[in-house]
């Protein structure tokens, strides 16, 4: 993957503080997509909305002809 860092992160709900998904995130940055086929875990069940308190945050979307997550700003956090 080039010389992009790659680096595993877990990603919460900022409403209800659930685990939403464990990241295999690309580069630096902030989180804006989650490509799919780097979600490493899945506590939504393939849902875009929170299995906690059922707040959508993200939405389908394709980046670089991949299917991804277009998350919704403000809707989670990250921790690495």
């Amino acid at each position: 993957m080039g010389n992009k860092r790659n680096h595993i992160i877990d990603i919460y709900c900022t409403n209800c503080n659930t685990h939403l998904y464990r990241y295999l995130k690309e580069g630096e940055g902030k989180l804006i997509k989650c490509y799919t086929t780097n979600i490493l875990e899945d506590d939504t069940i393939n849902l875009l909305h929170c299995p906690g308190c059922g707040e959508e945050f993200a939405r389908e979307a394709r980046y670089h002809n991949r299917p991804a997550y277009k998350i919704i700003q403000g809707k989670v956090y990250v921790r690495k």
